[in-house]
């Protein structure tokens, strides 16, 4: 059976990016869904001098074990002010850390959503852009603009993205 880590670039207890990747995750059949709470991996703000007098934190240890177990790693982001969340960005610094190749060259399906009209394209843009950096094999991205309109039910609901969201992550998983 594949796995599948989930993670979305928020620590917002009521993200709608978490609620994105639920619905998305749950279109895969066969596959062992690892959702990663950034909440649960609490990190100092990266900084070469915090590194060099204490190291790679161990819950930064523990993630990148994690990361080492996917097939895949479906993302879904948040965006602030055009870019990723703090928690997000401080994050995947602390990862390149260790390895720098994150995604370690496996197949990655990118979301994001937004109460807006753009759908956090800007900062999925960024992502396409940056990942392959890291180790990304992008697959595929979806933008769901207008959140609260088009997600109900803890589901896809508007028509034309409920098929393109269910086209893409067909997509992603025929390439796990």
């Amino acid at each position: 059976m594949k796995k599948v880590i989930t993670m979305a670039g928020s620590n917002s207890q009521k993200s709608i990016n978490k609620k994105l990747l639920s619905y998305t995750s749950g279109l895969l059949e066969n596959t062992k869904i690892i959702s990663i709470d950034l909440n649960d991996y609490v990190l100092p703000i990266y900084g070469v001098d915090y590194e060099e007098e204490n190291g790679i934190p161990t819950a930064v240890r523990r993630l990148n074990e994690l990361m080492d177990e996917a097939d895949g790693f479906m993302i879904s982001l948040a965006e602030h002010n055009g870019s990723y969340a703090a928690v997000f960005k401080n994050t995947i610094d602390w990862l390149s850390r260790v390895n720098i190749k994150i995604w370690r060259e496996k197949p990655l399906l990118l979301l994001a959503t937004s109460p807006g009209g753009r759908g956090g394209k800007t900062v999925l843009e960024s992502a396409k852009a940056y990942f392959p950096f890291l180790g990304a094999k992008v697959i595929a991205d979806f933008s769901l603009p207008n959140f609260y309109d088009n997600f109900k039910e803890k589901k896809v609901v508007a028509g034309n993205f409920k098929k393109e969201v269910d086209k893409k992550s067909i997509e992603f998983y025929n390439q796990l």
